[in-house]
């Protein structure tokens, strides 16, 4: 049969009107989605219907087909910021057409709701909250369809009021009135509320007292004995002054006069301070007992950002964006000069980056609408603990650290951190994944859309979980370390919560192979209560799965170079690797190159004290005694003969508390501790490789050390002995530490893309992938992708989830749901 038709009969079919069964797959449920489609169908004067359905969202429509593509083409460019359109399929559809367009019902029992990340206020909603003639003027739980809070809410499915926190607060006539119009933007926002009907905010002391009155802040009310200097003279002084609006004006006083001030937020409470108060920033250090990590910061917009740091337009956009995550920034060099002072060096010693987000809800937008400085906005725990979400909790876990609370009383049922990116190359690269991008499903590339449902746990550190199923991958929010006794907790509860919200039974199970960690142990107990298969897949293979599900690497492309740098998981020979070239994809893999092994003298103190990882490499590399007979002058080592190396000596020897590793991370510890950079021990994870990174971009540009290239045996090793003899060389030279640290970084790089280039060449290859937390640091990553795509090579990098363990339970999953039972390491035959 002929598909050509006469001019006169294509115009036939051009202008009768005919119906079509519209199916829309993607982010489609729960942000206002269905309203969007009503609007527009009814602007076209097209009849027809919408609803929600287990697939997504279905879509009859009888109209002519220029006016159906039309409304199609609308329909992509004007889909909910809040959703995503994966896939538009097209249908005739032989039922007579209605008189109108309406929103119906779903048949029960299908509707799949997908559970949507919290996100930023959007522009309409602060619009209210700015307009004094407006009912919602100044109110901090202002929200709609766009934005406001999601995962931090939900109990259960489906997604409805009933199943939130904001059950609690039943909608009043206008409120309701909103909910049920499908021409308001607020149809169906399952949190809208408003002065009248939802919930509320206050101020309060430590012992739950009440901090604002109507004539002000009374100053006999703020806790009369607090010895934070200041304190009582800045709440005597508030009271003195007109009297606050709100709880949220009275904090914005308190802040401004030095005090550290608790915020419930979203998912979790804040510590905030002025950051340009040296004075209130070091006490909000020393009682937080955070030594050194760096500090968020949250400004008020853009102008107060571009003051202090360099800001490029996919910075502005990405810090602009629903999920509003911390964004790390170089700093303006003239920052002190364009703002009302400079952000305190407290905020972030040993970094030229300063990590700003902006404010995000409306409570935050209040508090900051007088601010043209920033504020310190730090999770609201002591040192290593998970955040406060719960009143009570924070009142008696921040008692020590905050003067006074900003309070609310709608629940937070799932603490959900900020989450933290930066943009490397025009690409947004995430170091945490949560807030406003979690639970947000990721679409797999081809070849998954049939694999069996998976749970995969992750890792003990940055832990989070993910889903698998239907060619999507539901990565969790960040949920932090598993070592700590609440963190493990929570994440045990967040399994239960994520396999709910779904509807997830998952046929595999997907953990690390580590024996002790703790999400491996309970990936093991839920396998044999139900029945799932369970699926070990060794760290750095999952690393490896991770990089190649987030650039879409398609099931049956075949096998790339991977190269996985971080500081330690557990290894296929029971060693501790960090430094491997893989040879793999989602289905078998072999190690075919890593960095020489060296010993860890102490075990875990190794990793605390950067001085042990100094010694253990140059003994390894170029033996102690020798570099005492070349380099003994020098600082460094003059350093380490006076501690108890003879001790480290004879661990390494006898193999006692001395494990082997490959480790880059302590790699990078070692060369920090040779440049008197946290010598004696670290206050944070990567502490030393990160300040060590910021100065090597003092003086980039310079040539780089080289490293040995070992092929006489397989796997191939990257041994760094003659990168040590030139470094001490340089440093017996005098040559300034900045540039040996950048000499550093230029020859590791290059180092790297010539193993990858070597192993590409001899397997037939042309794709390398990187992956593991080593590779956040940015001089390294641009280095070494600037130095592999020179060679002709295709490089696969992390976008969407991290590329430190973070990202670690995607690569699980995809590689449990066609892998065997034990992803050990296996041969690629033919290769």
């Amino acid at each position: 049969m002929s598909n050509h038709h006469s001019s006169s009969q294509r115009l036939r079919l051009h202008t009768e009107t005919e119906g079509e069964s519209i199916r829309v797959r993607g982010l489609v449920q729960g942000v206002g989605f269905r309203p969007t489609v009503w609007r527009l169908a009814r602007a076209a004067g097209l009849a027809g219907d919408v609803c929600n359905d287990g697939e997504g969202v279905l879509i009859r429509l009888w109209g002519t087909s220029a006016e159906i593509d039309a409304f199609c083409h609308a329909l992509m460019i004007e889909c909910p910021p809040l959703g995503r359109i994966d896939g538009i399929e097209r249908r005739p559809c032989e039922a007579p057409a209605p008189d109108s367009f309406r929103i119906v019902e779903s048949e029960a029992g299908l509707v799949r709701t997908g559970v949507v990340a919290d996100a930023a206020t959007c522009e309409a909603c602060a619009a209210e909250i700015a307009d004094p003639g407006d009912r919602r003027y100044r109110y901090p739980f202002t929200n709609c369809t766009h934005c406001g809070p999601r995962l931090s809410i939900i109990r259960a499915i489906p997604y409805d009021r009933a199943n939130t926190s904001m059950a609690a607060f039943q909608l009043c006539p206008a409120c309701a009135a909103e909910y049920a119009d499908p021409a308001d933007r607020r149809f169906h926002a399952q949190p809208n509320a408003c002065p009248v009907c939802g919930p509320k905010v206050w101020l309060t002391d430590a012992e739950g007292r009440d901090l604002l009155a109507a004539d002000g802040l009374k100053p006999d009310v703020v806790a009369a004995d607090d010895e934070t200097p200041g304190f009582a003279e800045a709440a005597a002084a508030t009271a003195a002054d007109r009297a606050p609006r709100d709880a949220i004006e009275a904090a914005s006083r308190l802040l401004e006069r030095g005090a550290i001030v608790a915020i419930k937020g979203v998912g979790g409470f804040h510590l905030a301070c002025d950051a340009t108060n040296p004075a209130a920033v070091a006490t909000l250090r020393e009682r937080k007992r955070r030594a050194a990590k760096p500090f968020a910061l949250m400004a008020r917009d853009l102008d107060v950002v571009r003051a202090l740091c360099e800001l490029s337009p996919a910075e502005a956009e990405l810090l602009s964006s629903t999920v509003a995550p911390i964004v790390l920034l170089d700093q303006r060099v003239d920052g002190a000069a364009k703002t009302s002072g400079p952000v305190a060096a407290e905020v972030a010693p040993g970094q030229s980056a300063l990590g700003f987000m902006l404010p995000y809800s409306p409570l935050h937008r209040l508090l900051l609408q007088d601010w043209d400085r920033p504020l310190v906005m730090t999770s609201g725990n002591l040192s290593d603990e998970p955040q406060c979400i719960d009143n009570a909790d924070a009142l008696t876990r921040l008692a020590g650290i905050a003067d006074a609370w900003l309070l609310h009383d709608r629940e937070i049922v799932n603490r959900v951190d900020d989450s933290v990116a930066r943009v490397i190359q025009v690409r947004t690269r995430w170091l945490r994944r949560a807030r406003g991008a979690a639970p947000m499903p990721l679409a797999l590339a081809a070849g998954f859309e049939a694999a069996p449902r998976v749970l995969a746990l992750g890792g003990e550190l940055k832990n989070s979980l993910c889903l698998l199923s239907q060619g999507q991958a539901t990565l969790s929010q960040h949920l932090g370390d598993l070592e700590e006794a609440r963190t493990a907790r929570e994440f045990e509860r967040t399994v239960d919560l994520y396999q709910a919200l779904f509807e997830h039974a998952p046929e595999i199970i997907a953990v690390d192979c580590h024996p002790d960690y703790r999400s491996s142990a309970l990936g093991r107990r839920l396998a044999a209560e139900t029945g799932a298969r369970l699926v070990e897949v060794q760290h750095h293979a999952a690393h490896l799965g991770a990089v190649l599900a987030d650039a879409e690497w398609p099931l049956d492309a075949g096998p790339v170079i991977g190269v996985i740098f971080d500081g330690l998981g557990y290894g296929a020979d029971q060693t501790i690797w960090g430094g491997e070239c893989l040879l793999g994809d989602y289905r078998q893999w072999q190690r075919i190159g890593h960095l020489r092994p060296f010993a860890l003298p102490g075990g875990e103190r190794a990793i605390r004290e950067p001085w042990r990882c100094l010694y253990a490499q140059l003994e390894s590399s170029l033996g102690w005694p020798q570099c005492v007979e070349r380099w003994g002058d020098l600082e460094s080592l003059r350093a380490l003969r006076e501690r108890p190396i003879a001790l480290l000596a004879e661990m390494i020897q006898k193999g006692v508390n001395a494990p082997r590793t490959t480790s880059v991370g302590r790699l990078f510890d070692a060369l920090a501790a040779a440049l008197g950079i946290c010598v004696d021990g670290i206050a944070y994870e990567a502490q030393a490789a990160i300040e060590l990174e910021t100065l090597a971009r003092r003086a980039l540009g310079e040539g780089g050390y080289a490293f040995a290239i070992d092929t006489r045996a397989e796997p191939w090793q990257l041994d760094p002995a003659p990168m040590w003899s030139a470094l001490l060389d340089d440093l017996a030279a005098g040559v300034p530490a900045a540039m040996i640290a950048a000499r550093f970084h230029a020859g590791l790089a290059e180092t790297v893309a010539e193993l990858a280039a070597r192993a590409a060449q001899r397997h037939g290859l042309e794709t390398v992938a990187l992956s593991g937390g080593v590779f956040q640091n940015r001089t390294l990553f641009e280095a070494t992708l600037k130095a592999l795509r020179a060679r002709g090579l295709q490089v696969l990098t992390h976008t969407r989830v991290p590329a430190n363990d973070g990202g670690l339970a995607l690569g699980q999953a995809a590689i449990a749901a066609v892998a065997p039972p034990i992803y050990a390491q296996s041969p690629l035959r033919g290769r």
